[in-house]
């Protein structure tokens, strides 16, 4: 894909995912989603481009901040917002909220809340695409905190091991909750330290989905080619708290200053920008805008008169 197609096709990803989570912010203070939510306004690219890279058969796998890549691999919002409303007609029938959300029948096979868990799940999963020779990919999202996880450098190494089909995609913005890198990590480039691996590594500092998109489809390309697992380092900034619907600039680990030199680079204005350079109209952006905030605002109305699971369903497809 290429051309204005494909900076229509980012568009309508990086605003859904925007506006998405715009309406967490407008509603969360009524105290009707039953969840925590760790919101990913400011970093749309990464999701919005490495799906539109992917193949539709091909599999995600997320954390806690999953709502973008939820949105760019589903493009569904009415599950989406019945689960954080703890409502009986949510991906998980209420019952897993924002951090685990997931729809196996996109291929969004599962996220985890516990920093680098869903990693090893991701190697396990490209290791049976492999043995059935399937054509599949898997890709695995997590931040840079997961780094500090054994659990990160055992999948990577079995993954290099074994040259599996997976896409290791390290979406870093300097940051474990409030502790920066120069605290936690005892070398100064990750992305030299995973060169060292038998991988293929790729490194961006961009909010455009179409530079992530044009590199991801470089990555599987290399991955296809060599058999090799992928490495993507993308770094990013997060505009509100790590978790919460707040901006957290008073706490003093983050300055007001650094907000503003990312918000010129804004991901959403800057798509927004190309379509008007290569000729779509402020008309046709619109109305795209506008079958988008239609489409979310009656998700909410659904989700909010939506029933509330039965009791019964307390115990249904737990294992333990």
């Amino acid at each position: 894909m290429k051309g204005i197609e494909l900076n229509v096709e980012l568009y309508k990803k990086v605003y859904l995912i925007r506006k998405t989570e715009e309406k967490i912010r407008e509603h969360y203070l009524e105290d009707e989603m039953k969840t925590p939510v760790h919101l990913s306004i400011g970093e749309e690219a990464i999701a919005a481009g490495i799906c539109q890279a992917l193949n539709a058969e091909d599999q995600i796998f997320g954390t806690y901040r999953n709502h973008g890549i939820y949105l760019a691999k589903t493009g569904e919002t009415d599950r989406f917002f019945a689960e954080l409303y703890g409502k009986q007609t949510g991906v998980a029938k209420g019952k897993a909220g924002s951090m685990h959300i997931s729809a196996p029948e996109s291929n969004f096979l599962g996220a985890s809340a516990v920093v680098a868990t869903i990693i090893p799940v991701a190697v396990g999963v490209s290791f049976a695409n492999k043995r059935k020779n399937n054509g599949k990919l898997a890709a695995v999202f997590f931040g840079d905190g997961a780094l500090d996880e054994g659990a990160f450098w055992e999948s990577l190494n079995f993954a290099c091991l074994k040259e599996l089909p997976v896409i290791f995609v390290c979406e870093d913005n300097g940051l474990a909750i409030h502790s920066p890198i120069s605290d936690r990590q005892g070398y100064r480039s990750i992305s030299d330290i995973v060169s060292k691996f038998e991988c293929n590594v790729f490194e961006e500092e961009t909010t455009d989905p179409e530079v992530i998109y044009r590199l991801t489809c470089n990555a599987i390309q290399q991955q296809k080619k060599n058999h090799k697992p992928c490495f993507l380092h993308l770094k990013y900034y997060r505009y509100l708290e790590h978790v919460g619907i707040n901006q957290d600039f008073k706490f003093g680990y983050r300055s007001d200053e650094e907000f503003k030199r990312w918000y010129k680079v804004d991901p959403v204005n800057l798509q927004r920008r190309k379509l008007l350079e290569n000729a779509y109209s402020e008309e046709e952006i619109q109305e795209l805008e506008k079958e988008i905030d239609r489409q979310i605002d009656n998700s909410i109305k659904s989700a909010q008169k939506a029933p509330f699971p039965d009791d019964s369903e307390l115990f249904k497809e737990v294992y333990a």
